[in-house]
């Protein structure tokens, strides 16, 4: 449904969130397009503004028809699609799909990791698009920021930021182009809704990687085990917990190249239970039930209805988006929770996901020890099959 809700705010978006590139910006600038031929978002101001009969009149009606097949077709083709890869989805877990988590190519390279939702959204709010570099989506990062600088330029959006800061709301209400400035919150939200969930999904994606990678080459049947009856109580055991993390690989690949065997290393990878949800997703817990995905929806709206009341009311449509977005965030919050009932959880300390046990001898303990704090173990502790503590 959500995917759904943004293709009824502009048609394509909810194809791009989906990663279908061509699709989505083929909808898109079909949108632009016959939305500028057709004047559909000056009617759509003057519509808000109860001026019916200039409503109608700034309308084409040649471009107006075609306009309404299509943004229904928008709608309904990114719902199935979505229904569609949801399936995909769980086939592939269950079928334990390999993921290639590293790619190479003449124009860059592209790579699975781990950011922090907050800093993607953040630079999404400041430059569209910007969000998306650092999450590596460079198609639509790139779309985002041509647009967004054709669209601000085409709205003369940042003049009348400009003239609002000063005070001269009269001059920053005629300077803005309309037409074009109607499609600024559509983008503006969206590059941050996509931003903050693909970064997210990122975050799962790369635990789920890297689990699968531990599980393969590091649960060696010769591990040797403590307390296996027989054996010879010489060795003994470095216990240490980590968060997914390219730290956690780094530690393994130096324990290796400082003479431990890969044998000799055992990583398990744990399973979470099912715990409440977070209110806010961070860079460590991507549970994937954000509370934002309404919130950011609702804030559009909002901004978009006071671009179109500010120019009739003093503070101009700069400042009363700012208002709206404000408000329709925090309704959008208020109404999240009511609806699915979720609890602000207090925040706890973050939980270990890998257990990494090393056997070694004696004379490598502080050696490994010191390799597993400087690659960000949450904890590191000895066993010692001999009694020592």
């Amino acid at each position: 449904m959500i995917i759904a809700l943004w293709s009824a705010i502009f048609p394509g978006l909810g194809h791009l969130l989906l990663s279908k590139y061509v699709s989505g910006m083929i909808l898109f600038m079909w949108e632009v397009l016959i939305n500028l031929k057709s004047h559909l978002n000056l009617s759509i101001y003057y519509t808000f503004t109860a001026d019916f009969e200039m409503a109608k009149a700034v309308l084409d009606k040649r471009w107006l028809m075609l306009y309404i097949p299509t943004y229904l077709f928008a709608i309904w083709d990114s719902y199935r699609s979505t229904v569609d890869m949801n399936n995909h989805f769980v086939l592939a877990a269950r079928e334990d799909a390999e993921i290639q988590p590293f790619v190479i190519h003449p124009f860059g390279f592209n790579y699975v990791d781990k950011s922090s939702p907050l800093v993607a959204v953040i630079w999404s709010a400041i430059t569209p698009g910007a969000g998306q570099l650092i999450i590596h989506r460079i198609v639509v990062a790139y779309f985002l920021l041509i647009l967004w600088v054709v669209v601000v330029y085409m709205s003369k959006a940042l003049p009348a930021v400009y003239h609002t800061a000063l005070g001269q709301f009269d001059l920053a209400k005629e300077l803005v182009d309309k037409q074009w400035m109607l499609n600024i919150p559509s983008i503006l939200f969206f590059s941050i809704y996509d931003a903050y969930t693909n970064t997210v999904e990122s975050n799962k994606l790369y635990e789920w990687e890297q689990s699968k990678f531990l599980k393969r080459e590091y649960q060696d049947v010769r591990f040797p085990m403590p307390f296996r009856p027989g054996q010879e109580r010489t060795r003994m055991y470095v216990v240490s917990n980590f968060e997914h993390s390219i730290g956690l690989e780094s530690a393994i690949t130096e324990l290796q190249m400082r003479g431990i065997p890969k044998k000799d290393i055992l990583a398990v990878p744990l399973d979470k239970q099912g715990e409440d949800r977070l209110l806010f997703d961070r860079t460590h817990a991507s549970d994937g039930r954000s509370t934002l995905d309404f919130p950011i929806i609702s804030a559009a709206l909002c901004s978009l209805f006071g671009i179109i009341y500010g120019f009739a009311l003093r503070w101009g449509p700069i400042l009363w988006a700012l208002i709206g977005t404000g408000v329709g965030f925090g309704v959008g919050v208020l109404i999240k929770l009511l609806v699915s009932r979720k609890r602000r959880e207090k925040l706890r300390a973050e939980l270990p996901e890998v257990v990494l046990m090393v056997a070694c001898t004696d004379a490598q303990l502080d050696a490994v020890r010191d390799m597993l704090w400087k690659n960000g173990a949450l904890g590191v502790s000895r066993l010692s099959l001999d009694g020592g503590a």
